[in-house]
């Protein structure tokens, strides 16, 4: 059984950011895969959408405390990490690009941190997807630019959004590939 979990914040007002790219792409998965609907589990505060041996999850806890949410369904499922895949935003990666990273630490991203925290290991799969940009409505990439913060909780620019349309097909491809 493979669990893929999607990073982002809940709520209306965080629906596009750029910290929600992990949920864009597992919303992307699930339409494409035709999974059912997303539905509340109370126990693990987590959207899920479970299709023959695959789960997908959106934690509903804010990224700081994702790993709670992962933990659980991990061990209600009896998931190995070896089997968990977590596609998340990364300032370190730039923006249309999609990293791979196995075993490796969280550089810094505090979902991941509560993860690895979580599950005691950081023996994972993660999808690093780049939000990383050279838009000329900020004034310089993201990652050395005002506080890293303020730049996640921001949306896509229009011409950011084509990118990131583009980038997610590419994630999905990725994920059918690790799957």
């Amino acid at each position: 059984m493979k669990l893929i979990i999607g990073l982002g914040n809940y709520g209306i007002e965080y629906e596009k950011t750029r910290h929600n790219y992990g949920f864009m792409v597992i919303d992307a998965f699930q339409k494409e895969n035709n999974f059912p609907e997303f539905n509340m589990d109370k126990d693990s505060n987590s959207l899920v959408s479970k299709e023959n041996n695959i789960i997908l999850i959106k934690p509903q806890t804010y990224m700081n405390n994702s790993g709670t949410a992962v933990r659980k369904i991990a061990n209600f499922y009896k998931i190995s990490n070896k089997d968990i895949i977590v596609v998340h935003d990364d300032a370190d990666v730039n923006l249309g690009e999609i990293k791979i990273a196995e075993d490796r630490g969280s550089a810094g991203h505090n979902g991941v941190e509560s993860i690895i925290n979580e599950l005691k290991t950081k023996e994972f799969t993660r999808l690093r997807m780049g939000i990383n940009s050279e838009d000329p409505s900020y004034s310089e990439p993201i990652s050395r630019g005002e506080g890293l913060e303020a730049i996640v909780l921001k949306n896509f620019s229009t011409s950011e959004q084509v990118i990131v349309d583009e980038t997610i097909k590419k994630a999905l491809q990725k994920l059918k590939e690790l799957i």
